[in-house]
């Protein structure tokens, strides 16, 4: 009990630096340094790292294809859940961390579209001719939430711990991949980054605690069971 309370204030912990960070950036030595007099704030440190980086076309290209495998993975978890319910002839009978699951990608959906339409500044370059939004970095968000997310559901649905530890380290590969090439693609400020691992680990802990909760729960109700 005291474990699982503990996981849900670290998922506060995070989402509440999250949101700190985020008045920060609005706030915190604003300048116009970007393309047609965009505006961002830690605007030293972001204008040193992106002059320190460049920009790299081919990290751009790399990171956009890449991007398509953490979605890939919401489709088949997507999948395995309809099949269940198709099966099984009821939602409410779908696996429960399935259900978890599916929330957790509706809500970082969510928060995508949140900051497509509030948008705190746009990106160091232009996409197209035009400027797009750019906190939090969305592939940081999506790479790192729906890969640390297919870890813990393979955890919680496959009992092979090599299986897993290779599912673990696979996903961990990806991830840092896609935040590292998408800061050296020139796509991001730095700001927009760390706002994308910070609101990452807020609901990827927040799945973490859900998942721990409901597997609690079932080691309890296998040990009543076995007490009978």
């Amino acid at each position: 009990m005291q474990n699982r309370r503990m996981n849900f204030i670290i998922t506060g912990i995070w989402l509440l630096l999250f949101i700190v960070f985020t008045a920060l950036v609005q706030l915190i030595d604003v300048a116009p340094i970007g393309p047609d007099g965009s505006s961002v704030g830690f605007a030293s440190v972001n204008a040193l790292v992106r002059d320190s980086l460049g920009a790299h076309k081919i990290w751009y290209t790399i990171t956009e294809w890449l991007g398509f495998l953490p979605l890939f993975t919401a489709v088949i978890f997507a999948v395995i859940g309809l099949i269940q319910c198709i099966r099984r002839r009821s939602l409410f009978k779908v696996d429960t961390s399935i259900i978890f699951l599916g929330i957790f990608y509706m809500v970082t959906i969510m928060m995508y579209i949140l900051f497509e339409v509030y948008i705190v500044n746009y990106r160091p370059i232009l996409v197209e001719d035009k400027l797009e939004a750019s906190y939090p970095s969305s592939h940081t968000m999506l790479a790192c939430c729906f890969m640390a997310a297919a870890a813990l559901e393979c955890r919680v649905l496959i009992k092979k711990r090599g299986v897993n530890l290779f599912i673990s380290l696979a996903s961990v590969i990806i991830m840092v991949v896609m935040v590292a090439g998408r800061l050296a693609s020139g796509a991001h400020w730095f700001t927009d980054i760390i706002g994308g691992l910070l609101i990452s680990g807020a609901l990827i802990m927040g799945l973490y605690s859900a998942l721990t909760a409901l597997c609690g729960r079932r080691q309890r109700a296998g040990s009543k069971g076995d007490q009978r």
